[in-house]
Formats: C-alpha cells, sequence, structure tokens
C-alpha cells in the first residue's frame, strides 16, 4: 500500500473515530498529493518518494507557522500547528539521531572526495538526496559544515 492509499485509509479511521485534528490533517495532505499527482507535467502517478518530499514540505511549514505563532503569543494556534505536524510526522520514515546524522555524512563526504568547506555543495547535493526525509535540511547544512570545518 503506497502512501496515498494509506492516508485515505486513515481518513476514514480518523472519521470514525471522531478526531478531529487528525481527520483535518490527513484531509490536507491528501488535498497536496492529489494537486501533485494532477499537476501540468504529472502522468498522474505520486511516488513515494515524491509523497514523502510533500510530507517534509508540509511539517516544516506547521513547524515554522508554530514559530511565528509563538513568537506572536498565539500558544494556542501554535499547538494547533504543532499537532498537525506531529500527524504528518507519523508517515516519515524514523528521524536520524545526531550520531547517525553524523555517520551517514561521513560516508557522503568520503564518497565524494570533499576535503574542504568549498565543497560542501557537492556534498550537500548528494546528502539532501541521500538523506530526504529522514534528516532536515538546516541539521544536514549544520553538520557538513562541522565536519569540512
Amino acid at each position: 500500500m503506497d502512501l496515498f492509499d494509506k492516508i485515505s485509509a486513515d481518513i476514514k479511521s480518523a472519521m470514525l473515530a471522531k478526531d478531529r485534528v487528525r481527520l483535518e490533517t490527513l484531509r490536507g495532505i491528501k488535498k497536496e498529493f492529489l494537486e501533485a499527482k494532477t499537476a501540468p507535467g504529472a502522468d498522474g502517478i505520486l511516488s513515494d518518494d515524491n509523497a514523502l518530499k510533500i510530507l517534509v514540505k508540509m511539517v516544516k511549514q506547521r513547524k515554522e507557522s508554530a514559530e511565528i505563532y509563538q513568537s506572536q503569543n498565539r500558544a494556542d494556534l501554535a499547538g494547533d500547528e504543532l499537532a498537525q505536524a506531529a500527524v504528518i510526522e507519523e508517515y516519515l520514515p524514523k528521524q536520524l539521531s545526531d550520531e547517525e546524522l553524523t555517520e551517514e555524512l561521513r560516508k557522503i563526504i568520503a564518497q565524494t572526495g570533499a576535503t574542504s568547506p568549498k565543497e560542501m555543495g557537492k556534498v550537500m547535493g548528494v546528502a539532501s538526496k541521500a538523506l530526504a526525509g529522514r534528516a532536515d535540511g538546516r541539521a544536514i547544512s549544520a553538520k557538513v559544515k562541522e565536519l569540512l570545518a
């Protein structure tokens, strides 16, 4: 079962459970998936890789919104955004710990042959693809800078 089908099935169970936050979040995910499937140039198929990219983007948006709400003393709205982010994260692969991220990046740096911070772009290109959905882009960037310094 691909992610699209899993989301659709989970929408039904959220309806039955009368879980408003989960239902609203899953409907938002399904909307994004449908838009990606029917976008110009798309062939009507949404691969799990593309679905993961959409989910990562959605989590990032929710967390950024929550930060803005926190800074404006709107804890109620920030809580809603964080609750939605938590639901979306359930569909992402397990996030890498700091040690696992360091280990993966060391392998990628060795593979690309990068030795200085000037070659960070080469490492980031490979790392972003290899670690998509399993680590945040900012965390990858910071760790690559640290390892190449």
